[in-house]
């Protein structure tokens, strides 16, 4: 399986999806994640500490590829049309990681817009960075999308501390020390499990 990770916009959570579902799909099979990201930082993270899956730049992805039963791709914030293009037609699964504030919707839906002009419907949305409660900002976001009609996942990932302490040990939420690592990381799980039910 093949899931690419695009966003217009960075700071959603686009990495560290990238990261945690490379590590789901790990536990499973021989998995590869494609760091297309010129900034590097699924690249950075795995070099800060030890990932269960092989991280490689897209300029080595032809290499890698033949030896890996998934492939998690993390692109550049922003695509340029011909690269989302490229990208949605290239994959089995787009997501498209989404916070639930003004900013981070309002990109979301012109990376939807431009992938109804491509005619792609691969694509899902995902809910990232979710306020605890009482804070319902992440329930309005998903009410308002899915009244939309957009395609969104159920899986949600919630705002934990635990994934900022990953990116520094270089390592997967799980693997912390943080009372709210299993939590975390559930999330990723039940993301993981969402995205192979409905391949």
């Amino acid at each position: 399986m093949i899931v690419t990770i695009a966003s217009f916009k960075g700071g959603v959570g686009k990495t560290t999806t990238a990261v945690h579902l490379a590590a789901y799909l790990a536990n499973q099979s021989t998995t590869l994640l494609i760091d297309g990201d010129p900034n590097r930082s699924a690249t950075r993270w795995a070099e800060r500490g030890g990932l269960p899956f092989q991280v490689v730049d897209e300029r080595k992805a032809a290499k890698y590829a033949r030896k890996a039963e998934h492939i998690v791709i993390d692109t550049q914030a922003r695509p340029e049309q011909e690269d989302l293009e490229a990208l949605a037609d290239g994959c089995d699964r787009l997501i498209i990681p989404c916070t639930p504030d003004a900013l981070a919707l309002d990109a979301m839906m012109l990376t939807v817009k431009a992938l109804h002009q491509l005619g792609s419907d691969k694509y899902r949305i995902l809910l990232t960075i979710i306020p605890p409660k009482p804070s319902k900002d992440g329930e309005e976001a998903k009410k308002m999308l899915s009244e939309a009609g957009l395609p969104m996942l159920k899986s949600g990932i919630r705002r934990y501390a635990a994934f900022k302490k990953a990116a520094l040990e270089g390592t997967i939420v799980s693997e912390i020390s943080d009372k709210k690592a299993r939590i975390a990381w559930g999330d990723y799980q039940d993301l993981g499990k969402e995205i192979q039910t409905n391949e």
